[in-house]
């Protein structure tokens, strides 16, 4: 029994998510913007003032990743860290408004990109493989969370 990619979910799922991204980089580098950058943005379009905390759980990213992403995003003037007025230990963090004005074109960017990529679908097999994919999503998350 050997391995073979095309029938591997995996593989081409892995496959997919890298051709996702560099067709977003391309579309929001003009932005200043980085594929990386893109789920914090989108938690913090819809609400600010997120600890890091809430947003590792609610992106489902490793915390020292999200730490290097988020310093990233402070030095390159698109969010600002401020104390939490009930826990003065807690950091809440704000979009500036160099961010907040990019959420539009990079929205419209994401957007294209998915088109992209679903243009070879009709619309039902759209609706189908994006509900799929929430499936295959959940497996694994459960499959994360079962104990060893």
């Amino acid at each position: 029994m050997g391995f073979e990619k095309e029938t591997s979910a995996g593989y081409l799922a892995n496959h997919m998510a890298r051709l996702f991204a560099a067709g977003l980089q391309r579309r929001i580098k003009p932005l200043g913007l980085a594929p990386g950058q893109f789920p914090a943005l989108l938690a913090l379009w819809s609400r600010e003032g997120r600890t890091q905390k809430e947003l590792v759980s609610l992106l489902d990213i490793e915390q020292a990743t999200l730490a290097n992403t988020l310093a990233r995003m402070e030095r390159d003037g698109l969010i600002q860290r401020r104390p939490s007025e009930d826990d003065g230990r807690v950091q809440k963090i704000f979009l500036t408004e160099a961010a907040k004005v990019l959420e539009a074109p990079a929205i419209e960017a994401a957007l294209a990109t998915n088109k992209a990529a679903l243009s070879g679908l009709s619309g039902e097999e759209q609706i189908q493989f994006l509900k799929l994919m929430r499936r295959a999503i959940a497996g694994l998350q459960k499959a994360e969370d079962a104990p060893s």
